[in-house]
């Protein structure tokens, strides 16, 4: 069974600083890709960041040159560095990993992250 577990989601202020991270149950080699995504209230969920097994990666143009997503291959952790955050960051952030064809699609939990002015 494939588990991700999220961390490090809190209440910042704006101009802030987070770290969130994603564990797995086993190795992250073992997904082609594995990303961030968020949800705000009344707004649909949307990609943040992905990195794929060879280390490339992609970010939604509103967090780009802020956010930095990452990885730790032993630890089986990735990571999402966010600086300079806004009000408009705040949301539920899920990690996410796909695998295969068919395709299999796996979800964290979420943590909240929320970001005063």
């Amino acid at each position: 069974q494939v588990q991700l577990v999220e961390s490090g989601g809190g209440l910042v202020q704006a101009g802030g600083a987070l770290k969130l991270s994603c564990a797995a149950s086993g190795s992250i080699f073992s997904f082609n890709a594995m990303g961030w995504y968020r949800q705000a209230p009344g707004k649909q969920r949307e990609l943040v960041a992905r990195i794929t097994r060879g280390g490339s990666t992609n970010y939604a143009d509103s967090v780009k040159g802020r956010f930095t997503i990452s990885r730790d291959t032993p630890k089986n952790t990735v990571y999402l560095q966010m600086n300079s955050l806004k009000p408009e960051d705040t949301a539920v952030y899920y990690c996410n990993a796909v695998r295969g064809l068919p395709l299999d699609t796996y979800w964290g939990q979420g943590t909240q992250v929320t970001v005063s002015s």
